[in-house]
């Protein structure tokens, strides 16, 4: 299965990266499925209603959040109609939808995708990743009730997304860590198979301090005092993300590439 996984979609530029280049790639890469962390999609604090249409419309099967999830008070109600957007995993027990779902390919094969955030350095502290996370798993053996399967590990810590990592190694197929904004160069296949990046990065412009255009944070830095509200940078965005393609038999990967497509990060493909 030839799987893409794109990095936090942020504000209008990554949209519009998403849906002026996704058609594309699915096309000239043959694609079996896409998922894409759209949580910071919408003025980069969460996702719309509208928003995340425009996103499936030009090619996602997924969608994850994150822990902006529900920064726009419409995807507490949307989320329960639209299936294919999931929430963190260990989020609130009341939080509407759902943090997993089994997903099926054009070739009816089916791929279980999964989120969960992390705890360390986060603002507030979430049930145990690891635990919601094996229960997940175990239910979903790898290379039996499903073909593959993509952990999105939203969290701060790179200790932590790469314990998943190695936790999850052989009973995933992907585990790629989000929220950072920064793609990290650590691309690999973990020993029993599974494939790893630290964080897929973000999709946004580049030119900016984490998606955010650089005059509010820059101030805020050098004077310790703010004057404005942070907003998304609107120059051109660079597709950031992992590749990976899988045995079907065994859900194991048996290639994964870092994915750098436009703007001022540009790199070949898979």
């Amino acid at each position: 299965m030839k799987i893409l996984f794109l990095g936090d979609v942020m504000g209008r530029a990554g949209r519009q990266a998403i849906s002026e280049n996704l058609p594309r790639l699915r096309a000239e890469w043959k694609l079996d499925f896409v998922v894409v962390n759209g949580e910071n999609a919408s003025s980069g604090a969460g996702l719309t209603a509208d928003h995340a249409r425009v996103l499936l419309a030009a090619g996602a099967d997924c969608l994850t959040l994150g822990d902006h999830a529900f920064d726009q008070k419409d995807m507490l109600t949307f989320i329960e109609s639209e299936p294919r957007i999931l929430r963190p995993l260990n989020f609130a027990k009341v939080a509407p939808g759902r943090g997993h779902r089994v997903f099926s390919d054009a070739r009816g094969r089916k791929i279980l995708v999964t989120q969960v955030l992390g705890n360390v350095f986060m603002k507030r502290a979430f049930d145990d990743p690891f635990s919601a996370v094996d229960q997940v798993l175990a239910a979903h053996p790898l290379g039996g009730a499903v073909q593959a399967t993509l952990v999105d590990m939203h969290c701060e810590a790179t200790s932590e997304k790469m314990g998943m990592g190695h936790f999850c190694d052989g009973r995933a197929s992907v585990v790629v860590g989000t929220h950072t904004h920064v793609p990290t160069s650590d691309t690999m296949i973990l020993p029993a198979g599974t494939a790893y990046q630290s964080d897929a990065g973000m999709c946004g412009d580049y030119n900016s301090v984490i998606g955010m255009d650089k005059a509010e944070p820059l101030r805020r830095f050098v004077t310790g005092m703010a004057k404005g509200r942070f907003a998304p940078a609107l120059g051109e965005a660079t597709l950031s993300g992992l590749y990976v393609e899988t045995d079907d038999a065994t859900g194991r990967a048996v290639k994964a590439r870092a994915i750098r497509q436009g703007g001022r990060l540009e790199m070949t493909g898979p």
